[in-house]
């Protein structure tokens, strides 16, 4: 089959996915020849981008596990991607079986291979929305028949908000989220960041320019002001290579010194 072929209805070939370009970035098979040239572009004047999206899988990976840790079980996950195992409920089911979980995205390629993953899953279920629309969400039937949102609930938004232009106002939509959240809720959050190499922001925006994959880089104090409202745990808003709660848990290593690809990530618990 060739890759026309296997295209599946409404995806226009010649427009490059974040999801597919992520994919690409961490070995998977799920991606098109323009998220390919997306993604080597950048890996072109940023080299070391596969090894930032391995560290931002692992940080999410991490962040997830201790949550579960302490005492959450219920978890949404915005802006999923392609499949990757450890999945978020392979993780948070490892530290209680009881947990459940909602996958969001809006990319119809996301949508299907979720569909195949979470057949016959119980406490499991996955939903094509954009996260730019957080009361449809919020709102689904999907979502209020399996998240009790009077109980503390994790909302993941792992490398998406950049995504969000800031007049989609991306404060709103954690917001939102937030208004919803019982107390001892938290949220997981990364972000690729403006002190990234000037070089590799022209090169990625130049290759998404105009299209869902198009980026907002933001300083260190425009992403800490998405986390009003709640306490940073752990070591704060770092770099997604230096997020570590559990000397156990996996470690990435960089190439040499800062990545020129900058991905800061933090997780933060509702403020009572």
């Amino acid at each position: 089959m060739t890759e026309l072929e296997r295209v599946p209805p409404g995806i226009d070939p010649s427009v490059p996915s974040s999801a597919r370009v992520y994919d690409y970035l961490l070995g998977g098979k799920d991606n098109l020849a323009i998220d390919r040239a997306v993604a080597e572009k950048l890996l072109a004047v940023a080299p070391d981008t596969r090894l930032v999206a391995r560290a931002n899988r692992v940080f999410q990976i991490e962040a997830v596990r201790h949550v579960a840790k302490l005492g959450v079980r219920q978890f949404i996950d915005l802006g999923t991607g392609i499949p990757t195992s450890p999945s978020i409920h392979e993780t948070a089911r490892e530290v209680s079986p009881s947990c459940r979980v909602i996958y969001v995205d809006y990319d119809p390629v996301v949508r299907m291979h979720a569909e195949v993953m979470l057949a016959d899953a119980p406490g499991i279920a996955s939903i094509q929305a954009d996260l730019r629309r957080p009361a449809d969400i919020i709102e689904d039937p999907h979502v209020t028949g399996l998240i009790d949102f009077e109980q503390p609930v994790c909302v993941l938004m792992v490398g998406v908000l950049h995504f969000v232009m800031d007049e989609e106002d991306p404060a709103g939509i954690v917001g939102a989220f937030r208004d919803r959240m019982a107390p001892g809720s938290y949220v997981i959050l990364s972000h690729a960041m403006a002190e990234s190499d000037p070089e590799a922001i022209g090169q990625l925006q130049m290759a998404t320019a105009g299209t869902a994959a198009q980026g907002r880089f933001r300083t260190h104090e425009q992403v800490l002001r998405l986390f009003d409202g709640f306490e940073l745990i752990g070591p704060g808003l770092v770099s997604v290579h230096d997020w570590h709660v559990d000397p156990a848990e996996e470690r990435i290593p960089l190439l040499e010194g800062v990545p020129r690809l900058l991905i800061k990530g933090g997780v933060g618990r509702l403020k009572a």
